[in-house]
């Protein structure tokens, strides 16, 4: 038995327009997205932040091979994917608001008579894109940086990787609430975050519609799947090059308070100064392989689909053409 709503073709229009708006079908498309990429490339995510946070009070893991061999004898399977649940939790309204934010903005800068932007205004709209996701979403994050490293055999925190109680998302969150300063500590690191953030989602946005600009061929309304592949790639591999410091800042801090990891900052200076110090100029791109070894994969995966869920979305609504 069916409702009048649900039984009411206009009501069923409606949705479908509503659904294929432009932002809506970009929310729902980029936290498709999100959810996908992430998935593809958790273990090398994963082992990123192990690289970043061990600092110098011991090298538990090195060389990428050596330390996703590590990882699979000590914790199995599950160890390539531990906090990635946490991660796409966090990922799918992240990408959700970036993509959709992001649309909106374009939409502000737009000028009349125009179907696309500047790169100036791309980067503009990719930044503010950037900024008001982290904000939306920050605690899931830190969390998910917590509960990676916490059954890892990090030299410095004397565990083995085995027999570890795991906590859940919201026990993790909980107690960072409690014991390390109230809403201040699921935010804490936000700061070199979107210092980060900002100009690597600019980037990413405006590389990856200058890049399908040029590898669309004439007549045509975009690149093929592989071509869209390729530009995610190259968009992702550019960005994360330049801001990949930020990203280790932002691991840093979110760590900052607990023991054992051979750091203590008080200020972004202060950190950036100690590091160099410390670990050399090298150590502000700590885990930059793995990272780079992900990007391909992360931002190919993650355009192809957002594109793919989008142009279907898009197409649901009888009104508009395919794309």
């Amino acid at each position: 038995m069916t409702t009048s709503a649900t039984a009411d073709p206009d009501f069923t229009l409606r949705v479908r327009k509503y659904v294929a708006t432009q932002t809506v079908a970009a929310f729902i498309a980029g936290g498709v997205a999100g959810a996908v990429s992430r998935t593809v490339v958790s273990p090398l995510e994963r082992l990123k932040i192990l690289y970043q946070v061990q600092g110098t009070g011991g090298a538990s893991y090195t060389g990428v091979g050596a330390s996703l061999a590590k990882m699979w004898r000590e914790e199995g399977w599950r160890g390539f994917l531990r906090g990635n649940g946490t991660n796409c939790v966090r990922i799918v309204p992240y990408s959700a608001v970036q993509f959709s934010s992001y649309t909106v903005y374009k939409g502000m800068f737009m000028e009349a008579g125009r179907t696309e932007l500047d790169t100036p205004r791309r980067l503009i709209s990719g930044g503010m894109a950037g900024v008001t996701s982290v904000v939306a979403t920050y605690p899931l994050d830190i969390c998910r940086t917590r509960l990676s490293i916490h059954t890892a055999s990090l030299e410095a925190l004397g565990k083995t990787g085995q027999h570890i109680k795991i906590p859940g998302m919201w026990e993790t969150m909980i107690h960072m609430y409690k014991n390390e300063g109230g809403v201040l500590a699921l935010y804490r690191g936000m700061i070199p975050t979107l210092a980060g953030v900002a100009p690597y989602v600019g980037l990413n946005f405006a590389c990856y519609e200058q890049i399908r600009e040029w590898m669309t061929p004439e007549g045509e309304r975009g690149p093929g799947p592989f071509g869209k592949l390729a530009c995610g790639a190259l968009s992702g591999a550019i960005a994360q090059t330049f801001t990949y410091p930020f990203d280790l800042l932002r691991r840093r801090f979110q760590v900052n308070t607990m023991s054992g990891l051979g750091f203590k900052y008080n200020s972004i200076f202060h950190a950036i100064s100690s590091i160099i110090r410390q670990e050399g100029l090298r150590g502000m791109y700590k885990g930059v392989v793995p990272n780079l070894l992900k990007v391909a994969p992360s931002m190919a995966s993650s355009w192809f689909s957002y594109e793919l869920v989008k142009d279907f979305l898009v197409t649901i609504d009888p009104d508009n053409e395919p794309i």
